[in-house]
């Protein structure tokens, strides 16, 4: 009989570039590849540590002087929709869901270009084509699902006309938002909020405890709705907390906020208790 030894995923980090999210600060990432037959167990271990996937790589934000991203998510048994969030489910109801597939479309690259056209003109996907749209949809190595919001069906469109899509994971304890986009013009409708609520709602039908939103920014106004739901937890100094009132969270830089790589990677669970490398 053949016995072959795990191999032990090894970790990196990115050269510093400009922050996406707070002006004048340097993002660097700590990443490793997701790949081979441990792909969904490594998957779900890290996500549980702060790590997002995208594509064949999970990352976290590993920055010099910075720790101002904390990943977040929803405890579901714990959610409970305010006034407001009940004013988004009523106007968006109208919305069919469809789950495929993760296989990228051209109704779906038309929707995401005018998504970015109108709301992201300058951000680091602004120039992306049809074949990394597909790459970004289609190379996963786990358990991952489109999920569509289509406007009922008409006499001009039949089949209905797409509204949004989310690229979500399912992980063993939740579900995970990879990234998500609509048509500008439902902005007002608070299109992106009911996509989170909707998610709620398929992790209570399916017995999953979280709903994973990604990073959560104070400072960063264009995170700041993350913060509005009931039940949310931030994952910081190596455990998940419940979030308090988002003015006590810290965004100001100091050169000791961040532990030495070799310390981070030390840290990290990996499944099977396989050893990591730096």
């Amino acid at each position: 009989m053949r016995h072959t030894l795990p191999i032990a995923p090894q970790f990196y980090v990115t050269a510093p570039q400009p922050c996406p999210y707070l002006d004048g600060r340097m993002e660097r990432k700590l990443f490793t590849a997701l790949q081979g037959e441990n792909a969904e167990r490594l998957n779900n271990e890290l996500s549980k540590q702060g790590f997002r996937r995208s594509q064949n790589v999970l990352y976290r934000p590993s920055c010099a002087e910075c720790s101002a991203c904390l990943s977040a998510r929803i405890r579901v048994a714990d959610f409970a929709p305010t006034k407001s969030q009940k004013r988004v489910l009523r106007k968006n109801g109208r919305l069919s869901r469809a789950a495929i597939s993760p296989w990228a479309t051209e109704t779906q690259f038309a929707l995401f270009r005018r998504y970015l056209d109108h709301r992201h003109a300058d951000g680091g996907m602004a120039d992306m084509d049809i074949f990394e749209f597909a790459a970004m949809v289609e190379e996963t190595p786990i358990r991952s699902r489109v999920i569509e919001y289509s406007d009922p069906p008409t006499q001009d469109a039949p089949r209905g006309t797409l509204a949004a899509v989310c690229l979500t994971d399912v992980l063993d304890d939740g579900l995970s938002m990879v990234y998500s986009f609509f048509e500008p013009e439902l902005a007002n409708d608070s299109i992106g909020t009911y996509i989170i609520l909707d998610h709620i709602a398929v992790a209570r039908e399916a017995g999953l405890p979280y709903v994973y939103l990604g990073y959560w920014v104070p400072g960063s106004r264009k995170m700041g709705y993350k913060a509005r739901f009931k039940g949310l937890e931030v994952y910081r100094q190596g455990a998940w907390e419940d979030m308090t009132d988002p003015s006590d969270y810290d965004s100001e830089t100091h050169p000791l906020s961040v532990d030495p790589i070799a310390e981070q990677v030390a840290k990290i669970s990996l499944p099977d208790s396989m050893p990591t490398k730096g």
